[in-house]
């Protein structure tokens, strides 16, 4: 059963953006990976939270930037079930070698990308992992 969960959970994170509003994230950021996750929860526990974003109330944020495996994490939980599968995932990890340099690299997948706010999340991510603390593209 944990193993068809985890499939399904998968297959919700790899729509097209035909299929749903966003596809999974990935990109980089100068940050260290758990500076990186810090930043980028701290601005959404603001931003999708505190402001009582309604998009997100059904949601709580669960972090997890302390990991001895390299990829600090946080994510966005049923509130009514925090042990539940996860909605959104958004980790990071150190990547690169001498030769190319390294880098921090952030990601995000869940099936909460192939709702409605998709593309506003990816976006919400994408600005947080540059290192604004805006709440919109426009602020």
């Amino acid at each position: 059963m944990l193993l068809a969960a985890a499939a399904a959970f998968s297959l919700g994170a790899c729509q097209s953006k035909e299929g749903g509003p966003s596809s999974a994230l990935s990109l980089q950021s100068k940050q260290s990976p758990s500076d990186a996750v810090t930043h980028i929860a701290r601005v959404a526990q603001k931003c999708w939270f505190q402001s009582k974003d309604a998009a997100f109330s059904g949601y709580r944020l669960a972090a997890e930037v302390n990991s001895y495996a390299g990829r600090p994490r946080f994510l966005l939980v049923p509130r009514k079930n925090p042990g539940g599968l996860p909605e959104l995932v958004v980790q990071a990890e150190k990547r690169g070698d001498s030769a190319s340099g390294s880098y921090t690299g952030v990601e995000t997948y869940g099936p909460l990308l192939s709702g409605p706010h998709g593309k506003r999340i990816t976006g919400d991510v994408e600005r947080w992992a540059n290192g604004s603390s805006d709440c919109s593209a426009t602020a």
